[in-house]
């Protein structure tokens, strides 16, 4: 069972450690905590929070590579700025742009 407050803080947590010009999924996310069906709550996190917490929240996108959050266009931006690209039909390469995971080893 979740519980919201410290979830959505573990949530920021795991998202924080996402790299400039990386994005991750929802579910991705989710499985990092363990939660293999919390990905709904990974998005409700994300529009709980608040302007200037410092968590990339641009970064995260849906299973299918695209936008889901309400503000689309400045998380394009936002994410173009960080060399991500976009293909014509407003995905992004999930094999090229996506991180491994807090757990990855560096080697």
């Amino acid at each position: 069972m979740y519980q919201l407050k410290s979830d959505f803080e573990q949530i920021y947590q795991v998202i924080r450690q996402i790299p400039v010009g990386k994005v991750a999924t929802y579910g991705q996310v989710a499985l990092w905590l363990g939660w293999p069906h919390g990905a709904r709550t990974v998005g409700w996190a994300l529009r709980a929070l608040s302007e200037g917490t410092g968590v990339p929240w641009h970064r995260i996108l849906n299973a299918q590579g695209r936008i889901s959050q309400a503000d689309a266009e400045l998380q394009q931006e936002l994410l173009e700025a960080e060399g991500i690209v976009f293909r014509p039909d407003g995905s992004v390469d999930l094999k090229q742009y996506h991180w491994e995971g807090p757990f990855r080893s560096a080697d």
